[in-house]
């Protein structure tokens, strides 16, 4: 099983705008990320990402660079404050090598 975990880049604050987009910043970021775990020779089947726009954003970059065998989608149990057990759970039927794009504080825990 290899299974990488990413956190979401920078987003919009909620007063800026309720659906926090990321920043030009937080797609710079994530193309970095994309692009390095691309040179690095990272192949994977499986991108999935929480119900976030953000989260969305952020797999649909790294997609773009790291072209899995399916399109990024949302996976259950991968909110911010959704307990880890859920994810564990959906984890377990996923297609290897996955790559999951979360939120702090609910990846540091699972």
């Amino acid at each position: 099983m290899e299974l990488y975990l990413v956190q979401h880049g920078e987003a919009k604050s909620e007063q800026e705008d309720p659906a926090r987009p990321l920043t030009d910043r937080g797609r710079d970021d994530a193309v970095r990320v994309a692009r390095v775990a691309r040179r690095s020779g990272l192949r994977l089947a499986t991108i999935h990402h929480s119900g976030k726009l953000r989260a969305r954003q952020t797999a649909e970059i790294l997609a773009a660079e790291l072209v899995p065998e399916g399109e990024p989608s949302q996976l259950d149990g991968l909110a911010p404050n959704d307990d880890p057990r859920l994810a564990q759970q959906a984890i377990e039927k996923l297609h290897w090598p996955a790559l999951l794009v979360g939120h702090l504080p609910h990846l540091s825990r699972l």
